[in-house]
This record gives structure tokens, C-alpha cells and sequence, in this order.
């Protein structure tokens, strides 16, 4: 499965790159395939994996915050592996072309 989350300290301010490094590094730690985006970060693997992976992040952040919203969609499709990378290339293969990444 495919889970894209996020998490936004409430009260932070506007820069967050501090809270998001120290997230990443547990995301990074986990061992499972991930990508970030400016939005969020996209994270493969099974249900417990993925969603123990981000109940960690979510109480980290918990520790250091007085409120934290976590954001989480999940593309869920069996039998299919590698997602983070072959979803990519299936909508290259459709506009017979490489995308900006």
C-alpha cells in the first residue's frame, strides 16, 4: 500500500523545516520506501508497517507540541508492489515522455 501523510505542529509559525527534519529522520530510520514532496511524504509497504511508521511520527511530534494535525490518504491495491515508482512510469508510459521529479 501506498500511504501519503503529513503533519502540521499547530501554534509552530510559518517556517517548519525543524519539526519536518526530525519526522523525516524516522521516516528515513524505518527502512521502508518513501518519497517527499513539498506537501507531504509518500511511504510503501504493508498496513502495520505504514501505520505504525506514522502513529511514531504522529507522537514524536505530540511530545514537542500542544496540537498536532496529521494528514493521511491511503492507496491500498493488492497484489501490486513497487507503487512508489511504478505509478510514475505507467503515466510516462501514457504521455511518451519523462516527468519532472
Amino acid at each position: 500500500m501506498l500511504v501519503e501523510f503529513s503533519m502540521i505542529p499547530i501554534g509552530k509559525g510559518p517556517s517548519l523545516g525543524k519539526e519536518v527534519a526530525g519526522i523525516l529522520k524516522i521516516v528515513d530510520d524505518s527502512g521502508l520506501p518513501y518519497k517527499i514532496n513539498p506537501m507531504g511524504t509518500v511511504v510503501e509497504g504493508e498496513w502495520h508497517e505504514v501505520m505504525g511508521l506514522i502513529e511514531k511520527c504522529h507522537k514524536t511530534m505530540l511530545k514537542d507540541e500542544e496540537r498536532v494535525v496529521t494528514k493521511i490518504t491511503i492507496d491500498d491495491r493488492k497484489g501490486m508492489l513497487n507503487r512508489i515508482e511504478e505509478k510514475v512510469k505507467s503515466v510516462e508510459k501514457q504521455l511518451h515522455k519523462s516527468l519532472r521529479k
